[in-house]
């Protein structure tokens, strides 16, 4: 190399420990104005150039690529970073839907759990409708206030990112939630006429406000840790014209919920007998366990929806059993009305008590409901040592891979319709890598 292309000084002096076989190399920066100081390489002895084809095939490849096995990677699982969104410290993640995941909040001001739902704007975009569905749910969240409907507390909006965050009640679990967490899928009577009571209270208010909610279903039937019923998931809820008569054309909603009307395709239909029929299949699904319409496709399963044939267990007796046929009557006309559900028998007497009450479900292993937003909190404002962090673990990726071929499997089974439709990719809970030290290997 040219000598005038860098700088090169021998360090004689060893005050600093260094060897005196070490050079420094300092990068010369030239003048574009000037061509004194640039020169073309000569080419004069070119016999001396180096074929470099040559070299590589007397190399032996071992000598810089060194074999290690999977548990000799060791990984570190991921430390708590607190995030904040406005004044709201963001927690775990709680679940996740068609639109966004939903991750608890805390208030940092009042000090009072919620939950918050974070929506891209990307990907609502893909979703038939979506962005319609996002702005109907958050124009009618805004103007219902009831202790069954789900508050809207505050929005947030990051146009950086393009993330809307409805920061709404917090609720610790789902009726499907608690569904799937009993071996039967079913919840004793005496449970289930309590949350069906808030439900048509529920119900009453948005029927009041002359609001559809055409997807009434254990998922969207979220419970908090006091026992409260909260409707939620409004996003395909339609209002009817205050002076117009109960007509709806829109039919959305979950399948399995899916009235005869709408199976058989009519134009025009009730709105209101919509939610009296999915909230009668939601009972049903309650108190037995199993559905009153299944199919082993969607166009099978509305055919055997429209022709509303349907059979009631023999454990299900009367004024229960009156009840569930006088909700699910084929003929919208013919259905209950709300005032008629309250007169019912069934509705007014509450049933004797047998068999334990259902729980929640543990979130993540927690059955006590704890903050998830304490540990960020803890790792941000406290310097604690390394053994009060019991999160803290360490892997190899001899374990991770088991780890991910045990998610492959369990997501493979096909069990759950509910589970399937929303899957997510397997992620690594890890944030940094370090390599067990080998001779002659070094990390880069």
């Amino acid at each position: 190399m040219d000598k005038n292309m860098c700088n090169i000084s021998k360090n004689i002096s060893n005050d600093g420990g260094e060897s005196e076989n070490e050079i420094e190399l300092s990068n010369r920066i030239f003048s574009v104005e000037s061509d004194e100081e640039l020169y073309p390489i000569p080419l004069e002895n070119h016999n001396e150039i180096v074929d470099f084809e040559d070299e590589l095939d007397a190399v032996n490849i071992n000598n810089f690529f060194h074999r290690v096995d999977s548990d000799q990677i060791i990984y570190q699982s991921k430390k708590k970073k607190l995030k904040l969104i406005g004044k709201y410290v963001m927690g775990d993640m709680l679940g996740e839907g068609s639109y966004g995941k939903v991750k608890e909040m805390l208030d940092s001001e009042t000090l009072c759990r919620r939950a918050v739902k974070i929506i891209k704007e990307r990907k609502i975009r893909r979703i038939p409708n979506g962005e319609q569905n996002v702005q109907r749910e958050i124009k009618l969240l805004r103007s219902l206030r009831h202790k069954n409907v789900i508050r809207l507390v505050d929005e947030c909006y990051n146009s950086e990112k393009e993330k809307k965050y409805l920061i709404m009640e917090f609720c610790a679990g789902s009726l499907q939630g608690m569904l799937d967490s009993t071996p039967d899928k079913r919840l004793p009577h005496f449970q289930a006429h309590g949350y069906f009571l808030q439900l048509i209270d529920g119900l009453e208010y948005l029927h009041g406000k002359n609001v559809v909610h055409k997807d009434i279903k254990p998922g969207n039937l979220l419970i908090t840790l006091e026992g409260d019923l909260k409707i939620s998931d409004l996003g395909v809820a339609e209002i009817i014209d205050l002076f117009a008569e109960d007509t709806s054309v829109q039919g959305q909603g979950t399948p399995t919920f899916t009235p005869p009307e709408i199976a058989n395709g009519l134009e025009t239909f009730p709105g209101f007998k919509v939610d009296i029929w999915s909230s009668g299949v939601t009972l049903y699904n309650v108190v037995t366990g199993t559905y009153p319409f299944e199919g082993d496709s969607i166009f099978r399963l509305f055919e055997n929806i429209g022709k509303g044939v349907f059979q009631i267990p023999e454990d299900i007796e009367d004024p229960l059993r009156n009840l569930l046929l006088g909700m699910m009557e084929k003929d919208p006309y013919d259905r209950l009305t709300l005032q008629q559900i309250r007169q019912h028998q069934w509705f007014t007497r509450k049933p004797a008590k047998h068999g334990n009450v259902v729980p929640l479900p543990a979130l993540k292993g927690d059955q006590w409901h704890n903050m998830t937003t304490i540990p960020y909190l803890i790792d941000h404002y406290y310097d604690l040592p390394n053994d009060d962090y019991p999160d803290e673990h360490f892997y190899t990726e001899h374990q991770l891979n088991e780890e991910r071929k045990k998610y492959q499997k369990d997501h493979s089974n096909g069990t759950s319709q509910q589970s399937n439709s929303s899957k997510r990719r397997w992620k690594k809970p890890i944030s940094c890598m370090t390599v067990r030290n080998f001779p002659g290997c070094k990390q880069s």
